[in-house]
This record gives structure tokens, C-alpha cells and sequence, in this order.
């Protein structure tokens, strides 16, 4: 029993199933009771009920003889009555080759699933064969045979914190150095300023920044130069979105006089007067005066009274 590290005044479990032969049940619980002592205490436990929390250590599949098989979920409750730092020892019938859709996990995956129910520093103990009680066992409770069956011990521990527990953070929080503008040089500062008697002075060398524009920059640019090599090519002219080139209004521009001209022109020039300077064929006799350039709809029946 010292592999398993109990000691006096420990709280320790022993989970059971079907397949545990009941006299070795009792041995192993009575040599349990004597390490822990009269201050510690040993359950025994249903694998499919486990009710009580808190143990110091958990042995399932111990007693000799048993076979059992551990589910996901029956790991998850075995990792949820641990105390927080407790131990788990197991021991199950592993394959050594993959199988498909066996009930009886390989080690590999056995210890991936101890791993996923909350256990850290899983690791394999030992590898032995089954003995022949074992193999029957199998057979018997798991409706299992295979010839390539191995018994392995494997022990995982619960972390030192429960689930959905909580810890302040402590932050180590360094104050930022003072942005402190440098000191200016007094040189370089009398370099680039400039007093009123500076301006006044003959000596003082001052460029007139109309002097640097030559008879190319006074020039006004041609409107038709500042467009894109792009803008306005094709059978259709579009202006770009955005337009800074003048585009935009050359085209406009073109949109209202070419509405201008869809317009009825009128021969005498007075038909927006009113009917009373308006020829007797004019298309706008009936119509009220309008205002000259104003767009005036005309419907069909006077366009073919016209």
C-alpha cells in the first residue's frame, strides 16, 4: 500500500463495482483502516453512485480480482469528489492495439480521458498481464475477449483550486516615466527667431516669397490638362465621383441646355405671353403665360389638336 502514499488522518475511498470479489473488498478496506488510523477514514463506494466529497485519496479498480471500466462520466465525479490536491489511483484492462467500437479503452486513451474530467500530471504506473481470474472477469462482466488485454495503474491529481473558484490578481503596475520636454538650446532657439527690429534691420538677408514664383507658375492651367488620363474616356462621358477637374459642370451644363432644346420653340416668340399674343395653331393655346425658358408639359391631345 506505500505506492499509493496514504497516511494516517487521510480521508480515502474505495470505489466498486460488479466484478469486485467481496472478500478481497474487505481485506483491502481492512489494511486501509490500519495506515489511516483513527483519525482518518475509508469509504467504501458505489462506482455508480458516488455521493460523499472531499477524500484525500480515491482507489478504484484496486481490489484484486476487479475489472472495471471507466466511463467519462464516472471519471468527472471522481475529479469532482476529490479535495482540491487529492489523489486518484486506478486500475483498468487496457488493449494494446486500437480497436473499433470497443468497450475497453486503450492506455493512451484512458489517460486523455482522466486528463479531460479536470486531472493534471496523469501518468502510467505500471503495465502487468491479467491474471487468470482477470481474464474470466472480462469475459464475464465486459463480454470482452481479446488476447491482447493488459492491467494498467494510472494516477492523476486534482488541481489545488475548485471549479468556478476565483484569485485576485496581483499586478505589478510601474509608473510611467514624466513626458518632460527636453530643454531648448538657447543657440538653436535664437536661430530661428526673429524680432521686429530684425525685420528692420539692412543686413538681415529676408527672401520675398514672390520672388520664387516665376511667369510658368502665374499662369493659369488649362482646365482640360488637370483631368485623370482616364476621366471622361469612351463612348459615354461620366464624371468621376468626386469631381475636381470641371467635368462635372461641363456636364451638367450640357444636361439643362439639352433639356432647353426638347423643348416646343415657339415661332412667333410669344407664347409665353398668354392666348392673347399666341397664334392659333401655338401648341400652349389654352395654357396659362409662363415664364420664358420655364419647362412646360404639354399633353398628347394638344400636341395633335397642334
Amino acid at each position: 500500500m506505500g505506492e499509493y502514499g496514504i497516511s494516517a488522518g487521510q480521508l480515502v475511498a474505495v470505489v466498486w463495482d460488479k466484478s469486485s470479489p467481496v472478500e478481497a473488498l474487505k481485506d483491502l478496506v481492512n489494511k486501509l483502516q490500519g495506515l489511516t488510523g483513527t483519525e482518518g477514514h475509508v469509504s467504501v463506494e458505489n462506482i455508480s453512485q458516488l455521493l460523499q466529497c472531499n477524500f484525500d485519496i480515491i482507489l478504484s479498480g484496486i481490489v484484486p480480482g476487479s475489472t472495471a471500466v471507466h466511463s467519462a462520466e464516472v471519471l468527472a465525479e471522481m475529479a469532482r469528489i476529490l479535495r482540491p490536491g487529492g489523489c486518484l489511483f486506478l486500475k483498468e484492462p487496457v488493449e494494446t492495439d486500437v480497436v473499433n467500437n470497443s468497450t475497453v479503452k486503450t492506455a493512451s486513451k484512458l489517460c486523455s480521458a482522466l486528463t479531460l474530467s479536470g486531472l493534471v500530471e496523469v501518468k502510467e504506473l505500471q503495465r502487468e498481464p491479467l491474471r487468470p481470474e482477470e481474464v474470466q472477469s472480462v469475459q464475464e462482466h465486459l463480454s470482452y475477449n481479446s488476447d491482447s488485454l493488459l492491467s494498467v495503474h494510472i494516477t492523476g491529481k486534482k488541481p489545488n483550486f475548485e471549479v468556478g473558484s476565483s484569485s485576485q490578481l496581483k499586478l505589478s503596475v510601474t509608473k510611467k516615466p514624466s513626458s518632460e520636454k527636453p530643454a531648448l538650446d538657447p543657440a538653436a532657439a535664437k536661430l530661428w527667431t526673429l524680432s521686429a527690429n530684425d525685420m528692420e534691420d539692412e543686413g538681415m538677408d529676408l527672401i520675398d516669397s514672390d520672388e520664387l514664383l516665376d511667369a510658368e507658375d502665374l499662369k493659369k492651367p488649362d482646365p482640360a490638362s488637370l483631368r485623370a488620363a482616364s476621366c471622361g474616356e469612351g463612348k459615354k462621358r461620366k464624371a468621376c465621383k468626386n469631381c475636381t477637374c470641371g467635368l462635372a459642370e461641363e456636364l451638367e451644363k450640357e444636361k439643362s441646355e439639352a433639356k432647353k432644346s426638347s423643348q416646343p420653340k415657339s415661332a412667333c416668340g410669344n407664347c409665353y405671353l398668354g392666348d392673347a399674343f399666341r397664334c392659333a395653331s401655338c401648341p400652349y393655346l389654352g395654357m396659362p403665360a409662363f415664364k420664358p425658358g420655364e419647362k412646360v408639359l404639354l399633353s398628347n391631345s394638344n400636341l395633335h389638336d397642334a
